[in-house]
């Protein structure tokens, strides 16, 4: 079959979406480092919807290893389809993406492009960053110390975007606008530190004073489920456009962009675009912890225990989905400071996301690492409750329910996918379904800060869950 490309674009018709501007006007402004699947699902689109009111904000692409992404887009000349998972799907064709380069393949022309770029944007993954458990960048990671001794040629994020923004300083430009979309708290300020790190480590003192007084790195906060590309994605694209594309991609309809208000003009650009500008992305990342994080966990092990497989088939039994929306509008939404965010109506897309039956969000997954996720997701949210003097009664059932979680695993022989698995397994198996199966569990330093395991109305809390949990879940959801 004919593939997707500039010249074929034209026989794709309705209801499939194309873009709304020339491509032949669109030039590169935009440099993204790790153009995944979850970059062509958001930021490449957020960009989309600017080229039509800014034909400067087309996207190169780098790849800092692999060449699959280049390989399969180049023969499309960047093209691709997004197709947003729900009861009714809706598909478009993206074309802000005009170049992928793999940067181990030609490093002269990306450097080029960070030349020409108003923004460099990164999904990298946290550990592309190469910092340290304190969050500091490590010089002693691999690819930092090669770094630190061969400018031409860099292998780390890091690297390249300290030599970009040293070269613009060479040629009198003003520094380029860097945005981390990566699920990292603060992810702006821990970038900046770690270039201005890197530039010190390398001896350019100059270059980071200079980072620091004209570099804008905003934090910001990304947000959308992104299936993997399957063959029903592949059929279903082929199916519509009637032509072959590579690399399809698929998200929920929700998305969501927040980014710091260090944007300056463009600020607006951003807005129209359908990004929050905020004064502040903190506040939005701890809604989306605990109401969509805390939401999940306890979605997760209190549907397990009731034979729930997804997100989907929990938030179909009323009794689950009639608690857990309790529990956010009247618990979780009290911890929260957040002036820049409509907290009611935010949870209430968190409740439609639940609820898509296109996504398929597997409550075993959301269960993984729950000794290192408990902490964020609910127990901070707790521990603030039982400051203020409110209810915790709800908001503790997610910790009750992964108790009986982990004591269901141990008994049924199955491994339990947790940093602390040796340690909850033996845990597990010492728990006869007594009052002391509390105490086992909150004896657990490395998941319960003793602060909190010694608060007499938090263990009540826990110890009457538990019990009904085991015995009646329906009392409990009740509540």
């Amino acid at each position: 079959m004919t593939r997707l490309s500039n010249s074929t674009l034209a026989q794709v018709g309705p209801p499939v979406g194309l873009p709304a501007y020339d491509r032949d006007l669109v030039r590169i402004g935009v440099v993204h480092f790790g153009p995944g699947a979850f970059h062509r699902a958001h930021q490449a689109w957020y960009f989309d919807r600017m080229l039509s009111r800014r034909p400067d904000m087309g996207v190169c692409a780098v790849s800092l290893r692999t060449p699959d992404v280049r390989d399969a887009l180049a023969p499309q000349d960047g093209l691709y389809t997004l197709v947003e998972k729900e009861a009714e799907p809706a598909l478009q064709v993206v074309g802000s993406i005009l170049q992928v380069i793999v940067a181990p393949e030609d490093p002269s022309l990306v450097f080029r492009r960070l030349l020409e770029a108003r923004y460099v944007t990164a999904t990298v993954t946290e550990k592309g960053y190469c910092l340290t458990t304190a969050g500091d960048l490590d010089l002693d990671h691999a690819d930092i110390r090669r770094d630190l001794e061969r400018r031409e040629h860099p292998s780390s994020l890091i690297g390249w975007i300290a030599e970009g923004l040293s070269r613009r300083r060479r040629h009198d430009l003003p520094a380029f606008t860097t945005i981390s979309c990566d699920n990292l708290s603060d992810n702006g300020l821990k970038l900046r530190r770690a270039v201005i790190a890197f530039c010190e480590a390398r001896g350019d003192r100059e270059l980071a004073r200079w980072i620091e007084s004209e570099a804008p790195f905003p934090s910001s906060m990304v947000d959308s489920i992104t299936p993997a590309t399957d063959d029903a994605l592949l059929q279903q694209v082929r199916s519509a456009l009637g032509l072959e594309d590579a690399w399809p991609i698929q998200r929920e309809r929700f998305v969501q962009w927040v980014v710091e208000d260090q944007l300056g003009a463009d600020a607006d650009l951003f807005r129209e675009a359908g990004v929050t500008v905020a004064k502040a992305v903190a506040p939005f990342e701890r809604a989306k912890l605990r109401l969509l994080n805390g939401a999940h966990s306890t979605l997760a092990y209190a549907g397990l225990g009731l034979g729930c497989a997804t997100v989907f088939d929990a938030m179909n039994d009323p009794r689950l989905a009639g608690f857990v929306e309790a529990m956010m509008r009247e618990d979780i939404a009290a911890s929260l400071d957040a002036p820049e965010l409509d907290v009611p109506e935010y949870i209430g897309k968190v409740l439609a996301r639940f609820r898509n039956p296109a996504i398929v969000h597997k409550l075993s997954q959301i269960a993984w690492d729950g000794s290192q996720k408990l902490r964020f997701r609910l127990l901070e949210t707790i521990a603030e409750a039982l400051g203020a003097g409110r209810r915790v009664d709800r908001l503790v059932v997610g910790v009750a329910a992964w108790m009986r979680f982990v004591v269901r695993q141990t008994r049924a022989g199955a491994a339990l996918t947790d940093p602390l698995a040796e340690a909850l397994a033996a845990v597990g198996r010492s728990c006869d379904d007594g009052e002391d199966d509390i105490d086992r569990f909150l004896a657990l330093s490395e998941v319960f800060p003793p602060a909190l395991a010694a608060d007499a109305t938090f263990r009540a809390a826990v110890a009457q869950a538990y019990r009904g949990l085991g015995s009646d879940p329906n009392v409990v959801l009740a509540a």
